[in-house]
């Protein structure tokens, strides 16, 4: 029963599932999580079609070439009024956007930000410079910020008291990424409430903000189908066909 799930804080679905989706419930306000086992799960990134067109929806997603079902998607990283990423973007080795390390204006450019790292097996996030002194072999990747936790804290420029709310989307990872879990607020909330979301509930050592206000999510396990104006980057769960 949903709502038992929506009441105990539990997954909608099985936890041997390659995706588990549930409503949460934290400090009175609403969330929606969906749990990747990416170690078995094919997790990956959408941008563009075969042709270079924007893709632009979660639904549509189904229709690209070798994509034989979606079992979970969600909007990932921040784009231009063209849908082209703002910040760092990697799909199947192929390199669309380079990384932006300087501050600049917006929730993007309040550094710390970070690169959320898809590989084959494992999943990871790291702070954007320490990003570049690496130079991880991602095969998927894409840049937003800021930061929501950082090694367990959050980031240093979120306040408490904050009034500034707006229904916000990130994902998060555990220490062995092997993990991630995308999270959609369903009430609007502040950065300092989203993070506390993944540090407390979730107890996930890192999270980074994907956007708001555009946020959105698809998850038929829960029978949610988000629409609105189109996106740029999307992340999603597939089975290859």
């Amino acid at each position: 029963m949903r709502w038992l799930a929506v009441v105990l804080g539990l997954w909608a679905v099985p936890a041997t599932a390659k995706v588990s989706c549930a409503d949460i419930d934290h400090e009175g306000r609403s969330y929606t999580a969906c749990r990747v086992d990416v170690t078995t799960a094919e997790l990956r990134l959408f941008y563009q079609d075969a042709n270079g067109d924007v893709i632009g929806s979660l639904r549509a997603i189904a229709d690209q070439p070798g994509v034989a079902a979606v079992h979970f998607a969600m909007n990932a990283g921040m784009y231009h009024d063209d849908r082209s990423p703002v910040g760092h973007y990697v799909e199947d080795g192929n390199e669309t956007m380079r990384v932006i390390t300087n501050a600049g204006p917006g929730n993007f450019g309040m550094l710390p930000n970070g690169v959320f790292c898809i590989h084959e097996d494992r999943v990871q996030i790291y702070e954007t410079l320490r990003y570049v002194d690496r130079g991880p072999a991602c095969r998927d990747a894409t840049q937003s910020g800021p930061l929501l936790v950082i090694d367990g804290a959050l980031h240093p420029r979120f306040l408490p008291d904050s009034t500034s709310r707006f229904i916000r989307n990130g994902v998060g990872v555990n220490d062995a990424g092997t993990e991630a879990v995308f999270v959609i607020s369903n009430d609007k909330v502040s950065f300092h409430e989203f993070g506390r979301f993944f540090r407390d509930h979730l107890g996930l050592p890192n999270a980074l903000y994907f956007d708001g206000k555009v946020s959105r999510l698809y998850a038929p396990s829960l029978g949610r189908s988000d629409f609105g104006f189109q996106l740029g980057p999307m992340v999603a769960v597939i089975e290859k066909g």
